[in-house]
């Protein structure tokens, strides 16, 4: 019996599909070139943290590596169910 973990397989999703921080940082980068909004720069400041950029690519690459091996368990399940082909 599998655990039921749905709200994992929700965050590993969004995470796989998340873009990396570093382009939200550059768009930041830019709005805060024009207008040096508080919020802006504070938010600009911790996604330039390289921390905080190891962490987020960590997390994406824990959650593809996830997705990409539920995939393989499927296709491998796939084929056990069409038999060995002899």
């Amino acid at each position: 019996m599998q655990d039921d973990d749905s709200s994992g397989h929700v965050w590993r999703e969004e995470a796989a599909k998340r873009r990396p921080l570093s382009q939200d940082a550059e768009a930041l980068g830019q709005l805060i070139e024009h207008d040096q909004d508080p919020a802006e720069v504070s938010y600009y400041e911790a996604f330039v943290d390289p921390e905080a950029q190891a962490l987020d690519d960590a997390q994406r690459s824990y959650a593809g590596q996830y997705l990409r091996r539920l995939r393989r368990l499927r296709e491998r399940d796939r084929h056990a169910k069409d038999g060995p082909e002899a």
